[in-house]
């Protein structure tokens, strides 16, 4: 669905725990989560902390989201 989106000139953010499988579905703009029982956050850390986490890759994906890419690119920070 990602590389449909792309095509019709959308670009798209996909935040996933496995890298790899994003960048097998051919993902252009790629963003790892958390982890795979959390993806966006860690109940464990507590909700200020988590919020923060959630707040951290939003900011990354709106960055990523304006960076023009030609290549699969994953944003690690």
């Amino acid at each position: 669905m990602v590389k449909e989106i792309e095509r019709a000139g959308i670009p798209v953010v996909h935040m996933c725990t496995v890298v790899p499988i994003s960048l097998t579905i051919g993902a252009n703009r790629i963003i790892p989560a958390v982890g795979i029982p959390y993806p966006l956050g860690d109940p464990n850390l507590g909700e200020e902390k988590s919020k923060k986490i959630r707040r951290s890759l939003v900011e990354r994906a709106l960055k990523a989201l304006q960076t023009e890419v030609t290549d699969q690119t994953v944003f690690e920070n």
